[in-house]
């Protein structure tokens, strides 16, 4: 029973003496209730011994004032390395897909025998240029038909005019004339509707797409003959998420890229906004139109559009400063030889660095070696790094 008492004694006093040695701030709690050590981690050295203060090559070891609270004159050695200034959601990338500015699927006006087609694919047509036409020989002839009535109808009202004129005939006779010849001018018109439509022309200039019809065939009304496309623009949908619904506006710049142009960039700017917000997928639509003078980008290319906004700065310090305590987390920084605690809310985390929510500006020292054994206001001996003394005017990166 003895013995197992003296073991335990003898392992509470080695881990007491553990605990003044090795312990950062053990000191300190002595002293604060009144206790004060001969010996200790920082008991000052004797002129002479090994350890003694002012000898060359021995930092932290000399005579100087300690921390505050501490016993002697032990310093810490702190490594720094500076703040810098980082910018985040500055830029928005999104993959679109393009269409023509304006495309048209051409079918055509009516049932027939396709006669000919006037246009291959690839052809580059302007607004009205022909693109096929059908049979139109029954309908050449009632028109012909059509027109030889007109020229009756009027031959005879331009008689009737005259003896109605001279009170031959009855104003019944007139009227009857001039129905007639207007009947005959309707007539004439419909005919005309009816071998307009064996032609099938291209309502807008653009690029035409593969023939759906060949000559020869019977085409029924409302078939498809072909598609033109016109781009000289280019438009692309794409969607950004919905924190950037308020900053993306009309004519707002953009940069794109073709997957199928590697290498090559294309300017544009933002031509149109949905009104409203995508509830499934909590993203807005955007439209943006780019110009294609020399016709390389193609309708149906996917792309990936960039668009840039002012962001927002925060510091950034290296991830080996941050520290956790009851309040939150906080870096020390470097300042007139001592160490001073900064609360540094975090923002971001990057491979390179921590943005952080704190009172720092470009170039401060940031302690990151040594931080273990500080506390507020300690002195520290800076062994490497920036010390704070001057700030650089502008290290803003971009994590």
């Amino acid at each position: 029973m003895i013995r197992q008492i003296l073991a335990s004694l003898v392992v509470l006093a080695g881990a007491a003496l553990a605990w003044v040695f090795f312990a950062p701030g053990s000191t300190e709690t002595l002293a604060r209730v009144g206790i004060s050590l001969p010996f200790g981690p920082e008991a000052p050295a004797q002129p002479g011994r090994p350890g003694g203060g002012g000898g060359p090559g021995m930092p932290g070891m000399g005579s100087g004032g300690g921390r505050p609270g501490g016993f002697g004159g032990r310093t810490t050695n702190v490594v720094t390395t500076a703040a810098t200034l980082a910018t985040i959601n500055d830029r928005l990338t999104a993959i679109g897909e393009g269409s023509a500015v304006r495309s048209v699927t051409v079918t055509a006006p009516a049932g027939g025998e396709l006669a000919e087609v006037l246009v291959r694919p690839g052809q580059a047509v302007t607004a009205g240029d022909v693109i096929a036409r059908f049979d139109a020989a029954a309908e050449q002839i009632a028109y012909d038909r059509a027109r030889l009535a007109v020229e009756d109808a009027e031959a005879a009202l331009a008689r009737t005019q005259g003896l109605a004129s001279s009170s031959l005939v009855a104003t019944t006779a007139l009227t009857a004339a001039e129905l007639a010849a207007n009947n005959a001018e309707l007539e004439l018109r419909n005919a005309e509707v009816a071998l307009d439509r064996r032609t099938i022309t291209s309502p807008i200039a653009g690029t035409v797409g593969l023939l759906r019809v060949t000559p020869g065939n019977y085409v029924g009304a409302q078939t498809t003959v072909t598609t033109i496309d016109d781009t000289s623009s280019i438009l692309i949908d794409f969607w950004v998420p919905e924190r950037y619904a308020a900053n993306i506006t009309p004519g707002m710049p953009v940069t794109v890229s073709a997957v199928a142009l590697p290498g090559r960039s294309f300017a544009g700017e933002v031509s149109a906004i949905d009104n409203r917000i995508d509830p499934a997928s909590r993203t807005l639509q955007v439209q943006a139109e780019i110009p294609n003078p020399d016709g390389i980008l193609r309708s149906g290319m996917s792309f990936s559009v960039a668009l840039d906004f002012p962001g927002e700065e925060f510091p950034a310090v290296n991830p080996l400063a941050i520290l956790w305590s009851t309040e939150g987390s906080y870096v020390w920084k470097y300042e007139d030889g001592r160490a001073t605690r900064v609360m540094a809310e975090i923002v971001q985390r990057n491979s390179d660095g921590v943005l952080v929510r704190a009172d720092l500006s470009p170039g401060d020292a940031i302690i990151t070696e040594g931080i273990l054994q500080l506390s507020e206001g300690a002195e520290v001996t800076l062994l490497d790094g920036p010390d704070g003394s001057t700030a650089t005017a502008d290290t803003s990166t971009t994590p």
